[in-house]
């Protein structure tokens, strides 16, 4: 424990990440918009492409080939027989396929008898509302995954609100049914819930996107403590793909770096996430024309050109302790 100790004190010590996620050959989507944000916040990042595609499918065309599980079972091997096995996380996002998914936490399990420090770090992606209407768009035998044997071994989770009312089976119509809902989900497994995104009605106004935190940890003499909080980030007018894996991503790096303060690491990861979106909207703007509807390659995610915001996020989104 003194051993763990002294390495948590020790900044130095490379702090090491498996993220399992898409590749692109173009754009930030999946493991390209994990990657960068975690290394330039000092994070030895080892990425398994589960598909390989030209460019996120929201494009008018997409070519590319999927990973199987027993492919990924074999990378796992690779690792295992070289013992390079280790690691401190591991970040999942999308994922198509259930056998995928079982392999995923298999790995998962065997990280964690590896070392029982090992933080898991899943954006369970299944859908979205739009205009109030909540849709799946991966297929439906994935939420039984996600619900009985994926929530069960995360550490922190970041569904949007139709995602953590699919794994509770709770309707959210306010504030204070979110609470219970992200209570649900803590008993479920996870000691942090963060809802990205949700409908509820934001106290700033209409312009406003709510997010709600809970970080629920178990003391010394075994109460439990939770800190809740509540984030309202300006909408921006526009469909960017990419931004759920951008926020899971720093969102780990955040809490890495805050491990009691969920109010500092979400404010650092909205405020990031703001810097990288209005770069972007302003610049497929430009890119467009006046007048002009930005496309998907416009809309891309302007990485590289906010490395500074990601890596020193000036704060221009407070959280609010509830």
């Amino acid at each position: 424990a003194a051993a763990a100790a002294a390495a948590a004190m020790d900044p130095e010590r490379e702090c090491r990440v498996l993220s399992i996620q898409s590749h692109v050959v173009r754009g930030y989507v999946g493991n390209k918009a994990a990657t960068f944000p975690l290394q330039v916040l000092g994070f030895e990042v080892d990425t398994v492409n589960s598909v390989q595609f030209s460019n996120h499918t929201g494009y008018a065309h997409w070519k590319g080939q999927v990973l199987n599980s027993d492919e990924l079972h074999e990378l796992y091997e690779g690792l295992k027989l070289n013992k390079v096995n280790r690691y401190d996380y591991v970040l999942t996002g999308y994922t198509r396929d259930t056998s995928f998914l079982a392999m995923v936490v298999d790995i998962i399990q065997e990280l964690k008898q590896q070392n029982s420090n090992l933080v898991y770090v899943c954006d369970p992606v299944m859908g979205d509302k739009w205009n109030g209407e909540g849709s799946m768009y991966v297929p439906k035998d994935l939420l039984p995954v996600y619900r009985d044997k994926v929530v069960p071994v995360a550490d922190i989770i970041t569904p949007n609100q139709f995602e953590a009312e699919l794994l509770t089976g709770r309707k959210i119509h306010t504030e204070k049914e979110a609470l219970e809902v992200m209570d649900m989900l803590h008993a479920m497994g996870p000691e942090t819930v963060v809802i990205t995104s949700s409908d509820l009605q934001a106290p700033l106004g209409n312009d406003y996107l709510i997010a709600l935190g809970s970080h629920r940890k178990t003391k010394a003499d075994g109460t439990k403590m939770t800190q809740r909080i509540r984030v309202e980030s300006p909408k921006v007018d526009a469909v960017f793909v990419g931004t759920g894996d951008l926020f899971a991503a720093m969102l780990l790096a955040w809490t890495h770096k805050h491990p009691n303060n969920l109010k500092v690491a979400c404010e650092k990861t909205v405020s990031a996430m703001q810097h990288v979106l209005q770069r972007t909207i302003k610049s497929a703007k430009a890119q467009a024309g006046d007048g002009n509807k930005p496309n998907s390659a416009q809309l891309e995610l302007r990485m590289v050109q906010s490395k500074k915001d990601i890596e020193n996020p000036e704060i221009i989104v407070k959280a609010t302790v509830l």
